[in-house]
């Protein structure tokens, strides 16, 4: 796959700039993606050669969706559980999605 030029209405280094600016208004990478491609006709920034998640932490941005994602899942079960204390099968999901949150956070912030 040969990198392009120009992608959609935006070039090449416009998109850096493009991804950096979405990511300080508070959108996650898989939001940016959507709006690259809604708003700018962007099908894939994976067409010039990087990555969402790679231009992110070249700028020191966090990128850490996946953990943010099920943390805000976890979130959710919780306060379901706490109003429906007999639904047993959120209460499975709870469990489990609490060990993906903690082995995550092992993970990626590991302790010194």
């Amino acid at each position: 796959m040969e990198k392009q030029e120009t992608v959609g209405k935006l070039k090449v280094a416009d998109i850096d700039k493009k991804v950096v600016e979405l990511s300080k208004e508070g959108n996650s990478s898989e939001k940016i993606g959507l709006i690259l491609r809604d708003k700018y006709g962007i099908p894939r920034v994976k067409l010039y050669g990087k990555k969402i998640e790679k231009i992110l932490k070249a700028n020191n941005l966090e990128a850490n969706s996946e953990f943010h994602n099920i943390q805000r899942k976890t979130e959710k079960l919780k306060k379901h559980f706490e109003r429906n204390k007999h639904d047993y099968s959120s209460k499975k999901s709870l469990i489990k999605n609490t060990g993906r949150v903690n082995r995550l956070k092992k993970m990626l912030y590991p302790v010194k």
